[in-house]
């Protein structure tokens, strides 16, 4: 019985001792390599455009007034319709206007019969001159009166001074309107519509770049030419308007620290509407070497940006980079950190860890993006 016992207790003993060699054994092994794909960055010949958040507005908008008083007889338009310059979009009850024609013609036409009949008098001798510089004084005012009865009974026809897009009626047929310089009832109002303006704000320190890249020549100044630009619609990914720059501001804005910029865009059709917005992209630099990597392989670390990289061991290095701007969609630039000899790792990102092995198969990463 104490012999069975003291195998039992053997045997307990032999296989506790075995079964930690086998974890000692398990622990002390090389960890498994993790298989990545990795590649060296991307090295390219690129433009460089800055981003801006924008928005829409009519290179030309006009309030429609009266210029003439009286009661508001015609609306020849649609709310919201398209119009073209000269339309006649308002009438006002022309019947007066057409009777003070009638009078300042009457008046005019018996003027100029007195001044003539006064000048033959005067070669005869018959008249003095004094009364013939009266009669040209009334002369010249029928003149003058019946020119203003013209344009009194012109202004009664209210036109489109632009092509563009037409707003509601804001006074009823019937009602009565001022025509008055210094109080004109306002009755709607037009913009255009194609070409179309984007307004966006820059601030100081890439205002401050331009000046430096017009100076060195790299960069022609947005305010003697017309550098290019693309916008997208807030609904669009890609940017598929096309425009050029025409307008930079004298001055920086001293509460906002920003400058306004404008680009004109062809608007065919008005698929574009005054007060969207839209991102915009500005030509910045022509022909700069740049190193690029997909955007979805940088990391971040509290506030540092980070990517992981195969380094000469075979194992997982981290590289502390600083961004530049998005070049595409998917690239990202790289101002500085990385280097063309960096084998950067594209996947298993969430389980590779810095020191740790890899298993690594080179792939080509300019093989699979178009810049």
């Amino acid at each position: 019985m104490r012999l069975f016992k003291l195998y039992i207790l053997t045997t307990i003993l032999l296989t506790t001792v075995t079964a930690c060699s086998k974890q000692e054994e398990q622990q002390n092994a090389a960890p498994q390599a993790l298989p990545v794909k990795v590649s060296a960055p991307i090295k390219a010949v690129i433009t460089q455009w800055d981003e801006y958040t924008g928005r829409f507005d009519a290179t030309q908008k006009v309030d429609i007034r009266a210029r003439v008083s009286g009661y508001l007889d015609k609306v020849n338009f649609k709310d919201g319709q398209t119009v073209k310059k000269g339309d006649v979009l308002f009438v006002i009850d022309q019947r007066p206007f057409k009777i003070a024609l009638q009078s300042a013609e009457s008046q005019f036409s018996l003027a100029r019969k007195e001044l003539d009949r006064g000048n033959d008098l005067r070669k005869k001798n018959s008249l003095s001159q004094e009364e013939v510089d009266r009669r040209q004084n009334e002369y010249d005012t029928a003149r003058a009166n019946l020119e203003t009865a013209k344009l009194d009974l012109e202004f009664t026809e209210v036109k489109s001074p632009i092509d563009g897009v037409v707003s509601r009626d804001l006074v009823n047929e019937g009602n009565l309107i001022n025509g008055t310089a210094t109080n004109a009832t306002l009755l709607t109002n037009v913009v255009s519509i194609d070409p179309i303006h984007f307004y966006f704000d820059a601030g100081e320190r890439d205002l401050l770049k331009y000046i430096r890249l017009s100076q060195s020549n790299k960069r022609e100044s947005s305010r003697n030419a017309s550098n290019p630009v693309k916008v997208r619609l807030q609904d669009e990914e890609e940017f598929v308007h096309t425009g050029v720059m025409d307008f930079v501001d004298n001055q920086i804005d001293q509460n906002t620290g920003t400058i306004v910029g404008r680009a004109v865009l062809d608007n065919p059709g008005g698929f574009i509407v005054p007060g969207l917005f839209g991102r915009i992209r500005l030509l910045s630099e022509l022909n700069v070497e740049k190193i690029l990597i997909p955007d979805e392989v940088i990391g971040t670390d509290q506030s540092r940006k980070f990517v992981f990289v195969v380094n000469s061991e075979g194992k997982v290095d981290r590289k502390f980079v600083t961004l530049g701007k998005l070049h595409t969609k998917e690239l990202r630039v790289i101002e500085s950190g990385l280097t063309q000899d960096d084998s950067i790792i594209l996947n298993n990102l969430m389980r590779a860890r810095p020191g740790s092995p890899v298993q690594a198969e080179n792939v080509d990463l300019s093989s699979q993006y178009s810049l």
